[in-house]
């Protein structure tokens, strides 16, 4: 392993690390009542890690690349489909009900 190597995996470990802390710290602060609205606000996040696992599928030379890229796609994909349907059955909570009291 060289140094560039050494230095990207290091600077990557740092940026994720970073990134955790950050949105822990965020979402901390985040009244309970608003976590729903903020995390399906949220589904473009989902999108960007489709396309970075399918970056690295496409970019995958190994079995273990390519099952890592595989599984990353079909778990980010389920994460953002889950994201719309849990905005769908919020947003049904806020339309008016069709009963009539009488």
């Amino acid at each position: 392993m060289d140094a560039t190597t050494a230095i990207t995996g290091f600077v990557a470990l740092y940026i994720f690390m970073l990134a955790a802390f950050t949105g822990y710290e965020i979402i901390g602060r985040v009244p309970a009542i608003l976590h729903t609205p903020l995390m399906s606000g949220s589904n473009f996040i989902h999108g960007i890690v489709v396309v970075g696992a399918l970056y690295m599928l496409i970019n995958a030379s190994s079995v273990i690349e390519q099952a890592l890229g595989f599984f990353g796609v079909i778990l980010g994909a389920a994460n953002a489909a889950g994201g719309y349907v849990v905005t769908e059955r919020m947003l049904e909570m806020f339309k008016p009900s069709d009963k009539k009291k009488g």
